[in-house]
Order: C-alpha cells, then structure tokens, then sequence
C-alpha cells in the first residue's frame, strides 16, 4: 500500500483509534472519515469532536458528515443498524472517487470475525458464511484481522493512546452485542488458545470454499445459460448431478432468497410458479428455471404519444413515409388516418384484446403470449401502442390488422421501436 492514498474509517474507538496511530507511524498518506449517525446525541457529537481533534494532532486530513439515521431507515423501510451500513459505505465510496483516494481501512479484527461467525450459525449460512471477513474486498483493506482485541488494547495501553467509548456497545439488544458481552466470553473460556484455533478452521474452511468455488464453475457451464436480463437453469441437466438441491442453493443463494424450500420444489412444479426474494424471481418455465431481476414499475401508468414520438420509458420514432417497406418486430407501417392522436403507451392487462396482423378475428393478448412462448418476465417488460382503446400494436411482437395500410391509406406513417 505504500505510496498509496488510505482513508480510514475513524469512529473514534479503540480498535480505529490504534489503526489510524499503526498507519501513522509506518509513514503512510491517511486520512479519516468519521459517521455522525445522530443516534446517541451528545455523545455522537463528542465522537465527531474526538475524531476532527485526532486529526488536527496528527496533521491529516479528515471528513465528517451527519445523517439522520432514524429518518432514512424509515423511509428505506429497514433496520436502523442496516441504514447506518448503508449510509457510511455509500459515503465512503463517494469519497474515494471525489478525492483520490485508493483504499478505504476498517479495523474489523479478530474478535469481529468470531462474532460474525456465530451470527451466519443463527441464520443457517453457507460454507461461504463461516469462510470469515475478507482481509481485502475491492477497496476495503482491514488490516487488524488476525489481531485479536486484547492485542489491540495491550498496544494502545502500551502507547499511551486515547480513544472513545460507545455506550451502545453495552446494552445487549442487538445479537451481535450479545454474543459480545454474553456469549463469546464463556465460549472463551473453554480454551486460552480459541481464537488462534478459530483461524485455522476458518483457513480449512476456505480451502473447501476454493474447492467448492472451482466446482461450481464447472457447474455454471454445464448448467447455465445467460440472457440478456435473465440466468437459465436447465432442469434436466441439474437433476442429472449428485447434490441438486446443494447445487441450486450455491447458484442461488446471491440472490436474497430464504424459503429454498420452495426454490427445491420448482424443479417439479407446473410451468408459472414462481418464487420471490426482495430483489428477483425465480420462475418455473417449461424445462428451466428463469432468474430475473423483479421491477417495480407501474401496471397502470399511461403516457400520451404525440407524432413526433416517445423517448422514455422507451423509444419509439414516428415519421411519415412514402411508402411501405417490409414490417419486421421493432418496425411497423400503419395507416395515419385511422389513427386517433395522442396515442398512449402502457403496459398490457388482463383482458386485454387485439386482433394480430394477418388474422381474423380478436385474440385475448394472454392467449397470444402463450402461443408465442413468452415467458412471463418478457411479458411483464412488454408496452402496448393503443389509439383510443384500440390496440395498435404489442410492441416488439405484432401490429393489429385493423391499422394495417391498404390500397386505399393516404397517409402512411412508419413506427420504430429503437431498443436501448
């Protein structure tokens, strides 16, 4: 890290108080950031003042910002310790890129790994769970963690150092705290050697995830098949290797879901069921299971199209023409007289109808898509073009007959659908 720029992140604790001296005194280019999450008042102010004086002594530059917690975790509908996560790294990373700087320091140590590895035990992790906290993630460095905290503290006793003492840490409602004040100590006790032991089975656990990592790459090949906004699972290839039901949850378990239960049942359910986590879908679909980001945009919204077109949500290009080249899926030639303007765009309902180029009769657009084998992700992405409440085309699929240009059309008015 030499000749690099490093900022720290700086409570104004023991374990980054010791961090911010260590780097100090090898003679690197530090700075400090420091959170005031507002959540313990004056005692948050005073960590703030302790941190700006810490660096005014040791001439280095520091930041220091505010954030209502309270107010973002409510708005964002999460926990208040998950807020304060998100708020200082998303901080942080603005910091890196707005100044320079190269890599950001936390000074997690060793007692902070064997908690967090109590916590993935309560909540059924993975082998990837126990593999501990990564010394190095992109730009986050924490050079403390194989230091436990009784090292840390012999140091800044040693040296004199002064550092702030957070009141939260004493109170037991968080689990974390818990395990630190109430469980880990016991479990201590069993052995003057646990953290040292603790690290070798974390290396041991590692080496399988590497091993287990190298598998699943193979895995991924033989399995997998990407689309442009989705991951294809084929059943029948899954269901061929030992382990199915290990094999989905470690090509799965990135994704937010917990109920993998139900993602084991999918590889015999119908075509269309489906299963949720916060942020995608995993769908039953025919002979694989379909990945998709869920989004979270408005069935009813309708916006109106005058002739000179739409550039957002999508784009589309109306222009005149005097003629009539081949229709293709993102390109059509209707009739400008039977259009009705201002058009509008919106997504497709239930019970909606047209009646596609080339046939007879109405057909209902759910009947449609299931001839057409459009999955339900794709439908869900699909803007229907409607003059009044005529359909004039699913756009990127079929235009309506009824808009179709004939021998007797006076005005032609060619429609693009440029893709993003």
């Amino acid at each position: 890290m030499k000749g690099k720029k490093l900022l720290i992140a700086c409570s104004g604790g023991l374990d980054s108080v010791v961090l911010t001296h260590l780097m100090k005194n090898l003679n690197y280019e530090i700075a400090l950031a420091h959170c005031n999450f507002s959540l313990r008042g004056k005692e948050s102010d005073g960590d703030e003042m302790f941190v700006i004086g810490l660096a005014n002594t040791l001439e280095i530059p520091v930041f220091a910002e505010t954030f209502d917690t309270k107010k973002f975790a409510k708005e964002h509908k999460n926990s208040t310790q998950m807020a304060a996560r998100d708020l200082r790294y998303n901080w942080f990373a603005e910091i890196l890129k707005d100044f320079k700087y190269d890599y950001l320091l936390t000074a997690h140590h060793l007692d902070d790994d064997l908690e967090t590895f109590f916590i993935n035990l309560s909540r059924g992790a993975g082998l990837n769970g126990f593999t501990g906290i990564p010394k190095e993630n992109n730009k986050i460095i924490r050079p403390l963690l194989n230091f436990s905290r009784e090292e840390i503290l012999k140091y800044a006793e040693q040296n004199n150092l002064k550092w702030r003492e957070d009141s939260s840490n004493e109170k037991t409602d968080y689990l974390r705290n818990k395990l630190r004040l109430e469980v880990l100590p016991k479990f201590k006790e069993t052995s003057k050697s646990l953290l040292k032991k603790f690290q070798k089975t974390q290396q041991n656990l590692q080496a399988s995830q590497n091993l287990l990592e190298d598998y699943m790459a193979l895995v991924y090949k033989l399995v997998v098949s990407e689309g442009m906004d989705s991951y294809k699972i084929n059943i029948k290839k899954i269901k061929e290797l030992p382990h199915t039901e290990a094999l989905l949850y470690e090509l799965l378990n990135g994704f937010g879901f917990s109920e993998w239960e139900d993602v084991s049942n999918l590889l015999e359910a119908q075509t269309g069921k489906q299963v949720f986590s916060k942020t995608h879908r995993l769908l039953k679909n025919r002979d694989e299971l379909v990945l998709t980001e869920i989004y979270f945009e408005k069935d009813d919204k309708e916006i109106l199209i005058f002739e000179e077109g739409i550039t957002a949500p999508i784009t589309l290009k109306m222009e005149p023409s005097k003629y009539i080249g081949e229709t293709e899926k993102n390109l059509i030639y209707v009739a400008s007289e039977k259009l009705n303007f201002p058009l509008k765009l919106r997504k497709w309902r239930d019970g909606d109808t047209f009646q596609p180029f080339g046939m007879k009769g109405k057909k209902k657009l759910s009947k449609f898509f299931k001839d057409e084998k459009i999955s339900l992700n794709e439908k869900e992405k699909i803007w229907l073009l409607l003059s009044g409440e005529k359909i004039v085309w699913v756009i990127g699929h079929r235009m309506d007959e009824r808009f179709k240009v004939t021998e007797n059309t006076r005005k032609i008015f060619k429609i693009t659908y440029l893709k993003e």
